[in-house]
């Protein structure tokens, strides 16, 4: 079966989409509505601005997001089995399995973008990845600390993003170094992902899922909060809720896939970040990028 993964924040690049944009008719009519819908040439901003600019959560997530999903349609042998994103890409690969149109699903990345920004100007907040240490130490280190950091995102093993308050992560890092962690770095990420730091973005995008038009998928998606198969639209929308302040169960959910009949898996977007995770995840599966 193939499975078709579509990558987060972080994966874009100055340049991004500008040859699709070049040599596809559909690509080209795609990028045009999306400029419209944002109120602003995200087009320039991907193709010709600045590292800075690319970086803001509200041009990177509609920007990363875009270059997915238009790529998808763009592909002639495009006809997943069953999709998962990662964070972000959980919004590219319900467009791409029918369950968002287009248009919907850049107009919740946006206010998604949007309502994250604001959140982490409320409360300063941040990441730190963790390197070969066991995944239950990790959570235990987290729990033993005062103030608020949780696992949030399970790679690969040996590899686990922690969240939260800027001192307890800071805090989280030390106690890691010293239970035997290779590395336990700060992130350069504009705020607590993935963690109770959220809560504010959750609640205003709750309201904006809540109001959005969900459809049957054409095949399941793997949902970050669960790690399973999910085709209900009811129940894709709730996940949807929860994932901006629950962990990114990335691993699982890769693991599930190859458990359920995967047998390829194609990464859809910019970078190749999710194909190495997969190899790490399970060096037996077949990898590629579109």
């Amino acid at each position: 079966m193939k499975a078709y993964i579509f990558p987060g924040q972080g994966a874009q690049f100055l340049g991004m989409g500008k040859d699709l944009y070049e040599s596809s008719a559909v690509a080209k009519e795609l990028f045009e509505k999306a400029n419209t819908i944002l109120g602003f040439r995200i087009t320039d901003i991907m193709f010709e601005g600045s590292v800075e600019a690319l970086k803001e959560t509200k041009v990177t997530q509609p920007a990363v997001f875009l270059h997915s999903v238009i790529l998808a349609k763009t592909l002639d042998d495009f006809n997943p089995e069953m999709v998962a994103g990662h964070s972000l890409g959980e919004f590219s690969a319900l467009v791409a399995n029918g369950s968002l149109s287009f248009e919907d699903g850049l107009k919740l990345v946006s206010q998604r973008a949007l309502a994250m920004q604001k959140a982490c100007e409320i409360t300063p907040s941040t990441m730190a990845a963790v390197l070969n240490l066991d995944d239950k130490i990790v959570e235990e280190i987290c729990a033993s600390i005062e103030g608020i950091v949780v696992a949030a995102n399970y790679n690969c093993p040996g590899q686990l993003v922690i969240s939260g308050a800027f001192k307890a992560v800071e805090l989280a890092c030390e106690k890691m170094k010293e239970a035997g962690a290779k590395r336990a770095l700060v992130l350069p990420v504009g705020g607590g992902f993935h963690s109770p730091m959220m809560e504010p973005a959750r609640a205003e995008l709750a309201a904006a899922i809540e109001a959005t038009m969900f459809a049957k998928p054409i095949c399941p998606v793997y949902q970050n909060v669960t790690a399973t198969a999910v085709s209900d639209p009811e129940e894709i929308k709730k996940n949807l809720i929860i994932q901006l302040t629950a962990p990114v169960k990335w691993s699982q959910s890769v693991n599930q896939m190859i458990r359920d009949g995967a047998t390829s898996f194609t990464e859809v977007g910019p970078g190749k970040v999710l194909v190495g995770l997969v190899k790490k995840i399970n060096p037996e599966a077949e990898t590629f990028s579109a």
